[in-house]
């Protein structure tokens, strides 16, 4: 949510922002706003005058009936009783205005990045940088899921019948690589110095329309019936919504955390066979990292916080290439962001492993996180990013390290978490 004072003392800007990002239909937003917030503004100045009246007549009226002026009391007190029930309206109204003009700002969509390229989609996202030399076998790649089966890491057919589409069953060493790689980015990111967190798996409604927009909402989220809980997409909603309403010590920033959740999404693309199999699905695990600091910290944090995963995915020996996103590509509370993603040598292409999102004050605004300053207070930045997210990094693992023998190579990084192993041979 952006803040009021822009959108007052520059529209034509957020307009502007809007058209970047494609979305003309949300254009007549930004007079909807002005117009709330003027009428806000004329209900304030009007409690402020019917305060004041009421306390100076309140003075009056004690004067006047000390001097025996009764007549001219009891007008008073008239219109005393008068100003109040105007009062209790103007408030009433208030709050109506007050809560439609969240309405409204809360689907205006945040300012990007001057840095951030003008697109409609992810197809016109611009690469930035590519980190080791991708590499195409001899031999042909199989499709990851007949990789995982001649390994018998995968049982899709019974995940089928338990849970329906978009589930499997992990076995054997491939279960074992998938927490080897969580437990392996858990470590990494604790000797980076974030601090390690697991939270809560289910969040309220005042926290999910805190960290994202309406329309991610209602595409992702899987709502408990019956209660105000909601099963998170990924470990950041629950991350930043733990300090909702806060005031955070300046000395405190920047909070740095890393955090191990399962996810659930109802989205689920089955566009061609590269995303069947476990590309897309309703449940994965991930590690995230998030941060919370200062307004003019946030953009080096931002490009700290891309590095550590590409580090990280260099150290398992897995080309990436960094991706930075278009403005139609940009969900509405992003400032900027980008995505990271690894090298598939049976596509003979990249594809999205992870995504490192700037969100300026967007979220904290929403949730009210504010720091102390000299001066007051202000709102904090937020930040996140995966770290890892199994099993789209399986699928890039085995693909990178696979052995003409249908065996897979286990990078030195990873042996000391699965028990000294150098490979996963073919079952």
């Amino acid at each position: 949510m952006i803040d009021i004072a822009l959108l007052r003392n520059d529209p034509e800007l957020v307009r502007e922002n809007i058209r970047k990002k494609f979305q003309e239909g949300k254009l007549p937003l930004v007079d909807e706003a002005l117009a709330l917030d003027a009428k806000r503004r004329a209900l304030q100045i009007e409690g402020d005058a019917l305060r004041a009246s009421r306390n100076t007549l309140s003075k009056q009226i004690g004067q006047l009936m000390r001097e025996g002026k009764r007549e001219e009391a009891e007008a008073a007190k008239a219109q005393v009783s008068a100003d109040a029930a105007r009062l209790a309206a103007v408030e009433r109204e208030t709050e109506e205005v007050l809560g439609s003009l969240k309405a409204v700002m809360m689907r205006i969509p945040n300012i990007v990045s001057k840095d951030t390229p003008v697109g409609r989609d992810d197809s016109e996202n611009v690469e930035r940088e590519r980190f080791l030399e991708p590499r195409v076998p001899e031999f042909e790649v199989p499709y990851h899921l007949d990789i995982l089966e001649k390994l018998g890491g995968i049982d899709i057919d019974s995940a089928r019948r338990t849970s329906g589409q978009g589930f499997y069953y992990l076995t054997g060493d491939i279960a074992r690589l998938h927490s080897a790689v969580l437990t392996y980015a858990r470590d990494f990111m604790i000797d980076k110095g974030f601090t390690y967190c697991i939270p809560p798996y289910m969040i309220r409604s005042s926290v999910v329309s805190g960290v994202m927009s309406f329309e991610e909402m209602d595409g992702m989220m899987y709502k408990i019936e019956g209660e105000d809980l909601y099963l998170i997409g990924t470990s950041e909603h629950s991350m930043i919504g733990r300090f909702m309403g806060q005031t955070l010590d300046e000395k405190e920033l920047p909070l740095t955390l890393t955090s191990y959740s399962p996810c659930f999404r109802k989205e689920k693309g089955a566009h061609g066979i590269e995303e069947r199999g476990i590309y897309r699905i309703h449940q994965f695990e991930k590690q995230e990292m998030i941060v919370l600091c200062k307004p003019e910290e946030s953009e080096a944090w931002y490009d700290k916080m891309w590095h550590y995963t590409v580090e990280l995915f260099v150290s398992m020996e897995i080309p990436v290439r960094t991706l930075e996103c278009c403005t139609g590509d940009l969900a509405d509370l992003k400032y900027r962001s980008v995505d990271v993603e690894a090298w598939s040598p049976r596509q003979k292409k990249y594809f999205e492993v992870g995504s490192c999102s700037n969100l300026t004050d967007a979220q904290a605004r929403r949730l009210n996180i504010r720091y102390k300053t000299e001066k007051g207070s202000a709102y904090v930045h937020t930040l996140n990013n995966t770290v890892v997210a199994p099993p789209r990094m399986l699928i890039a693992f085995l693909e990178n390290h696979l052995r003409a023998d249908g065996s897979v190579s286990v990078p030195e990084v990873l042996r000391p978490y699965m028990g000294g192993k150098t490979e996963i041979s073919v079952k």
